[in-house]
């Protein structure tokens, strides 16, 4: 499955290099329209961050995620400052398919399993890891906790889906951190979404080939380097 990914910041849409708040572009005054597009090119699940909320620890964009939420009719999985069992309940009863949860998940095991309890695969986990380790409050500080552990950690609470993020790989365009990914795998029998560095079809094939069960797109489709129209869903 192909993610395209909207991350959102002051209502726009923008893309930052490695999760710099300093390297940000803006690609679009409207968030809700730009899901529009991807829709029409054949995008079957949304990816939206609230960069704000990342940062900031509390959902900041509510209003335009709702608007994104009427505008297509295609599922959205909504991550960024989700930080109680109320941030994901109020995602869900406007309509988001699936909440990730990052920072959070790292600093209150109980709340994922609470989480997982109440919402089962609704619930997906965002590893982001930095040299290895789990990175937290929109990616500005690292923990010293491995990437590895925690993911096994996660499968033992419950959680069926990860999104793996290498932030060195983000934004940068130059291919996918694979053999992490592929390392990952061999540990864990969860979903694992790849996220960081996704640049060309070739990427996406090698991705389908040691086995991830999506990926998160966003650079490399704003700057055209991969049209969605030319992804086969599942390739």
């Amino acid at each position: 499955m192909i993610y395209p990914a909207i991350d959102i910041r002051d209502g726009k849409c923008v893309r930052l290099t490695q999760g710099d708040f300093q390297q940000e572009k803006v690609y679009f005054q409207k968030p809700a329209e730009v899901a529009k597009m991807w829709e029409a090119k054949g995008g079957k699940f949304l990816h939206i961050v609230d960069l704000d909320g990342a940062l900031e620890g509390k959902s900041k964009n509510l209003p335009v995620i709702q608007e994104i939420v009427r505008a297509v009719n295609i599922p959205i999985q909504v991550g960024g400052g989700i930080r109680s069992l109320e941030a994901i309940e109020n995602l869900i009863n406007i309509g988001v398919s699936r909440v990730i949860v990052g920072t959070k998940a790292l600093q209150d095991r109980e709340m994922v399993k609470k989480a997982v309890e109440t919402y089962g695969d609704k619930i997906v986990v965002a590893i982001d890891a930095k040299k290895g380790y789990v990175a937290i409050d929109g990616w500005t500080k690292a923990s010293d906790v491995s990437a590895l552990d925690f993911a096994v950690e996660m499968e033992t609470i419950g959680v069926k889906t990860i999104i793996y993020t290498d932030i060195a790989k983000d934004g940068m365009l130059e291919g996918p951190n694979l053999e992490a990914m592929e390392e990952l795998k061999n540990q864990v029998n969860m979903d694992i979404i790849a996220s960081g560095g996704v640049s060309s079809l070739e990427d996406l094939n090698k991705l389908v080939e040691i086995g991830m069960a999506g990926a998160i797109v966003g650079k490399a489709l704003y700057e055209n380097r991969i049209q969605l129209e030319e992804v086969k869903v599942g390739l």
